[in-house]
This record gives C-alpha cells, structure tokens and sequence, in this order.
C-alpha cells in the first residue's frame, strides 16, 4: 500500500506529520479520525481531522493535501438514493410527454 506524508493543523496533533495511506486514487481519505483513550476513568474520544488542499499549490500535478482539526467532528453521511425523497414514497408519474391514448 501506498502512503503520503500529511501535515496536520489544529488541536492536539498540529505541526506532525504523519503517513496517511492513500487510496486507488492517490488521495488520503476525506476524514482521519483518532482514537484517544480516557485516562483516570474519562470516556475516550475521537480526535476528527478534514481533508483540505494545500496553500503551497500541486507537486507534479498532483494535488497536496493537509489535515485541519474539525473539532465538531464529521458531518454524518448516509446512502443518498435516487428513490429517497423526502415525501417518503418517489413520484409514481413518470416525466416525458403525456400518452395519447390518455386523451
């Protein structure tokens, strides 16, 4: 597998630089989240990065990318199908032109 190294900004992990594997692609994934475990009975949590480009412009054509602290954490994401709507059921009434046998 292949691996770029990332800076980091923001929160506990700014100005480090970390190996990030990347995908098919070549690109990092859009989030990096870490694990940080409670210490003295605390719960743990998860520190949440977000992908962004780089100021200092591409290497090669390629883009650079860096990590920024989201201290909100990531917006959840679900499976968006073209069927789902709102409204519940999808519009039953396909487009296009009217039959003419319909009148």
């Amino acid at each position: 597998m292949k691996s770029e190294d990332v800076p980091f900004e923001g929160g506990p992990m700014d100005g480090r630089v970390l190996p990030v594997l990347v995908g098919m692609t070549g690109h990092p994934p859009k989030t990096y989240r870490i694990p940080v475990p409670g210490g003295d009975g605390r719960p743990p949590t998860v520190l949440v990065y977000r992908r962004v480009p780089r100021e200092d412009g591409p290497r090669l054509g390629l883009a650079r990318w860096k990590y920024v602290h989201a201290p909100e954490g990531a917006p959840r994401s679900r499976v968006r199908r073209p069927w789902s709507r709102p409204g519940g059921e999808p519009d039953a009434t396909p487009g296009g032109k009217p039959d003419d046998a319909d009148g």
